[in-house]
């Protein structure tokens, strides 16, 4: 949802400082409309990433943890250290939140992360469990799994941006064709756009959401390799697989640990195949 609105404040902002010229007196100029489609496309993406850390502190209610108010508080800093120092990364933020079981990590770059876990993840599970989905969430941030999504997110965008315009040109050429008067694009132009965007939309979102569900495999994987075995992530997910997933905000989606309804557009495959991938690793 971040990329999305980023990406229309952008186009808005292009049209208002006439940027995009791809389209001339003799039609469409292919190399200009793909250099705005990338400048679009991955300014959206890098944007939404870069702006990423701040969100989820918003959006979730996440307190970062300064100084450990409790036991708790400082154990799980201690072990976010561990798995940092473990999987050589910069030690993360650590940041506790209200809600239903659930965890995430974001952030642009790998040395200052944020890994945030949920109060009721820590009243839900084991501390070996919780340890296990805090593995996960550093896995991620090793993996680079943030900077990838974002980078197919923007290739996603570019193709979105260059086909919906093409194809807004093409039909408002066919729709004018005997139109004498044919002076720039007309209304036939913009509504295929408007509607091509979105359909694409629906694609690319697909597409990004298969590549998120592999990321998580590898993470899963991860999380097994940072506690040098595999069976308290399995106890994780299963127990995760009992409880009510807790909802994140629809920008967090990406990064938490536990997926969303409707196959094709969830950011997390379900949890039957992600033990099943887990059980049968080496």
């Amino acid at each position: 949802m971040t990329n999305i609105a980023v990406v229309a404040v952008l186009g808005i902002t292009a049209s208002l400082l006439g940027v995009n010229r791809f389209l001339t007196a003799n039609g469409l100029n292919l190399g200009a409309l793909l250099g705005f489609a990338f400048i679009m496309g991955f300014g959206g993406a890098i944007i939404s990433l870069l702006i990423s850390k701040p969100v989820a502190k918003w959006s979730s209610g996440v307190h970062v943890i300064e100084q450990p108010r409790n036991a708790d508080e400082a154990w799980i800093v201690d072990t976010v250290r561990k798995f940092a120092d473990k999987a050589g990364i910069g030690m993360p933020e650590v940041g506790i939140y209200e809600g239903e079981p659930n965890a995430f990590a974001t952030g642009a770059f790998k040395n200052s992360a944020l890994v945030a876990v949920s109060t009721g993840l820590l009243q839900g599970m084991t501390r070996e469990e919780v340890e296990a989905v805090i593995g996960h969430e550093v896995a991620h941030i090793a993996n680079g799994d943030m900077v990838t999504m974002t980078l197919i997110q923007g290739v996603m965008n570019t193709f979105v941006v260059f086909l919906s315009r093409v194809i807004g040109y093409a039909v408002d050429s066919f729709l004018r064709k005997g139109d004498s008067e044919s002076s720039g694009p007309g209304i036939g132009y913009y509504v295929t756009t408007i509607v091509m965007d979105i359909l694409l939309g629906f694609v690319a979102a697909m597409i990004v959401a298969w590549f998120s569900r592999q990321r998580e495999f590898r993470a899963d994987a991860g999380a097994a390799q940072l506690m040098g075995r595999k069976q308290p992530m399995v106890n994780a997910l299963a127990r995760l697989g009992g409880m009510v997933p807790g909802e994140l905000p629809k920008s967090m989606q990406a990064m938490g640990i536990t997926g969303g309804i409707g196959k094709l557009f969830s950011s997390h495959p379900p949890i039957e195949e992600r033990i099943a991938a887990l059980q049968n690793s080496h």
